[in-house]
């Protein structure tokens, strides 16, 4: 077995020591940490001598995730958590308000946690889990390593991130629409377009990128440069792009990954005296309120927010409710076309 480093291990130099761990756990009996997540449950087919090393180990470790918890004890906690990497902008906003919609009615809480890119998340994260019934992870707001620990201790939904193999995702389509989108600047006459946000901050991104390459290799039309990155997707993060590939007089079209980098590109593109969409076409994604109110209107890509917390909390319940079949949803996004791409508003 593979050894995981000190944190996920559980493990603490000097006199504090973590919990134990799966990975701790599925040593010690000598199987998997998906055998010993199996075996913890009554209902799963494991054999007999399999799940008495388990049970053995985990008592040995005084180690028990939640759901076996509740599974040997009759308990349940009525709490469901969703993890974020921000909880700044609309977008993330709605996302929360469509997740607590479907709670409501079931009889549990909804906790959030927003995890900001801090160090100490990964142990917040863990305890955390030992007090809910169930989980969403969103985005890349808990490390890849760590994932398989928190599928082994309660249910788990991911949320616009890469699907992992038998673990329920959700997503919005990103590629196809960005090449649409990149198209339709194209065929406006704009041939030197620019990219602004960092595919490799949020795997949405990163597929909005994807997309706009492709619509620039199939269409023959060389990349002016790579993405200009932002440290967040907020309006002044944009503005500071915008100056920064501006500079270039010749770009004439700004492709943004989110609306308010969009709304920080048009501070930018008034300040250095370019006209949207006269010489310069401007595109964002989301179409959050912001996106109908800017001048001129903002072409976008819309995706349903809502929807998107909504299908993840639906299907955390489904889990909680004993589904053992892992799915994978897309939820379908659309191209807005407005004024700042030069279209008639």
């Amino acid at each position: 077995m593979t050894r995981p480093d000190n944190e996920a291990t559980g493990r603490a130099d000097g006199p504090h020591r973590r919990r134990p761990t799966v990975y701790q756990v599925a040593e010690l009996a000598g199987v998997s940490i998906a055998t010993v997540s199996r075996a913890l449950r009554a209902d799963e087919p494991v054999a007999p001598e399999t799940r008495r090393r388990v049970l053995a180990a985990a008592r040995t470790l005084n180690w028990w995730p939640s759901r076996a918890a509740q599974t040997l004890a009759g308990e349940k906690h009525d709490a469901v958590a969703i993890i974020m990497p921000d909880l700044a902008g609309p977008y993330y906003a709605q996302v929360v308000a469509g997740f607590e919609s479907e709670v409501v009615g079931r009889d549990s809480v909804v906790m959030v946690m927003a995890t900001h890119g801090r160090a100490a998340s990964e142990r917040l994260v863990r305890d955390l889990a030992s007090r809910i019934d169930g989980l969403v992870v969103m985005g890349e707001s808990v490390p890849e390593p760590t994932l398989p620990e928190m599928v082994a201790q309660v249910p788990v939904v991911l949320l616009a991130r890469p699907a992992l193999p038998a673990v329920t995702t959700v997503v919005c389509e990103n590629v196809q629409a960005a090449e649409t989108l990149t198209r339709h600047l194209f065929d406006h006459g704009r041939r030197r377009l620019r990219f602004v946000g960092d595919p490799e901050g949020t795997p949405d991104v990163r597929e909005r990128w994807t997309g706009f390459v492709r619509a620039h290799t199939d269409a023959g039309v060389p990349l002016v440069a790579g993405p200009v990155e932002c440290d967040r997707l907020e309006a002044e993060s944009g503005y500071r792009a915008g100056l920064e590939v501006l500079r270039d007089p010749e770009v004439d079209a700004v492709f943004c990954a989110n609306d308010e980098l969009a709304s920080g590109v048009y501070r930018a593109a008034a300040e250095v005296g370019r006209t949207v969409p006269g010489d310069l076409a401007v595109t964002g994604w989301d179409d959050v309120t912001l996106a109908a109110h800017l001048s001129p209107r903002l072409t976008t890509v819309r995706q349903p927010m809502r929807e998107l917390g909504a299908a993840a909390a639906r299907l955390l319940f489904d889990q909680i409710g004993g589904a053992r079949t892992p799915s994978t949803v897309q939820l379908d996004t659309e191209v807005v076309i407005r004024a700042s791409c030069g279209c008639p508003g």
